[in-house]
């Protein structure tokens, strides 16, 4: 394992949070264009919901790609080809005279987003094992969890002088930064004898293998589930803020603040715990508080007739803690299971996690925001669905340790 000095580390850290910072910027910034784009191309808000719905598809399709490219030829190309073409995907969406145009540049922007994402996740297992890893990813989700709280401001902040289409350009003069940050120090951690030939049949082959490992889709589920409660009310943010809580376009903050200050206290304590709290504690009080938020959230939303600020936001604070102190260790443990392949591995953790997420953003999200109850009640029983299936994975450890992941999964994934 090749040493790093504690310099390098917290460039490589501000780097990769600043890769990361793309997912969730590209999603939340236009959160508040919601009204201008209908006016714009009178369409209906289920059809601008698309804009999220096409861009997290198009993410899940392409992510099953970057990791095991990444192994294949190093994960520095695949970053810097991925960030390039998420600048040129911006540049077109500001330009868009359509929806359909729109579209288009927003599906070229999620298969674009992950190589930053997801080959960040393997970089850091790469440079680091243990406890120092669950540290770095704790520290990365710590600063990248800004951009879901600074993105819609910024939108809105944007919105008050011009129009939407500012806000791609916006987007597109961020991601030039990071490349040529990436550019000047981005090192390449994947030696070329550790790289592994890029065949599709063999893709397939081991990606299903991975898919099939129970161990893996559990924990995988288990953190889809526990941040799709949370991603439910964020897919909704046009209609929580601009009509629950009666707030305009410059105000988003006050659902997104809460939500970012939860990620990164969740997070700095997950770095914190690492190393003095065993996995199964850290991981219970991750997942304790998310269900205690998400449970607390559905009994104000029966109680009352009309939210109001803060008790509308305070459970998402918790819940979003809660994911920030057991995502960085779930992540560890499903790389972990295949360490010749962690692109591969990272990269079906993010399909599973995005192709749910777009079908919240697609699909339950337009059908529950305007039901706050019921936007609650589904948002309360992922939080138990992702309790269900980590205690499931302990369970199963407990009962046979050794068996992580069954040999024949591990047989197939390498042929990868």
């Amino acid at each position: 394992m090749p040493t790093r000095s504690s310099a390098l580390l917290w460039r490589l850290t501000l780097l990769l949070a600043g890769l990361s910072m793309f997912g969730p910027f590209a999603i939340d910034a236009i959160f508040p264009a919601f009204p201008a784009l209908r006016e714009d191309f009178g369409a209906s808000h289920g059809a601008v919901q698309q804009t999220i719905s096409v861009y997290l598809a198009a993410y899940a399709l392409m992510s099953v790609l970057h990791g095991p490219l990444s192994d294949a030829i190093g994960r520095r190309p695949v970053i810097l080809a991925g960030v390039t073409i998420f600048v040129f995907a911006c540049i077109g969406a500001a330009l868009s005279q359509s929806l359909f145009w729109l579209l288009v540049f927003r599906a070229l922007q999620g298969m674009s987003a992950g190589a930053g994402l997801i080959v960040a996740r393997a970089v850091i297992r790469d440079c680091l094992d243990g406890d120092a890893a669950q540290k770095l990813m704790a520290q990365a989700t710590m600063i990248f969890s800004v951009a879901p709280a600074i993105a819609p401001i910024i939108g809105g902040w944007i919105l008050g002088w011009s129009q939407w289409h500012a806000i791609f350009w916006a987007m597109a003069l961020f991601a030039f930064l990071v490349l040529l940050a990436c550019l000047a120090w981005m090192p390449e951690t994947h030696p070329a004898q550790a790289r592994t030939p890029l065949r599709l049949a063999a893709l397939v082959r081991g990606s299903w293998a991975i898919l099939r490992n129970p161990r893996f889709l559990q924990l995988s589920l288990a953190a889809c589930f526990n941040f799709g409660a949370l991603f439910l009310y964020i897919a909704s943010a046009p209609v929580v803020v601009l009509e629950y809580l009666g707030l305009n376009e410059q105000q988003f903050g006050w659902m997104f603040v809460p939500i970012v200050a939860g990620l990164m206290v969740g997070s700095f304590l997950s770095s914190r715990l690492a190393g003095r709290a065993s996995q199964s504690a850290t991981a219970r009080l991750g997942f304790g508080l998310s269900l205690f938020a998400a449970l607390a959230n559905l009994a104000y939303n029966l109680s009352v007739d009309a939210v109001s600020l803060p008790w509308a936001v305070i459970p998402l604070g918790f819940a979003a803690a809660g994911i920030g102190l057991a995502f960085p260790l779930l992540t560890i443990l499903m790389l972990d299971m295949y360490p010749r392949h962690r692109g591969a591995a990272a990269s079906i953790q993010a399909f599973t996690s995005l192709s749910i997420n777009a079908l919240i953003a697609g699909l339950l999200a337009p059908l529950l925001a305007p039901h706050r109850s019921l936007l609650a009640l589904a948002a309360a029983l992922m939080c138990i669905a992702a309790v269900a299936l980590w205690w499931g994975y302990r369970r199963g450890v407990k009962r046979d340790p050794v068996l992580a992941p069954p040999r024949p999964m591990i047989e197939e994934a390498e042929q990868l």
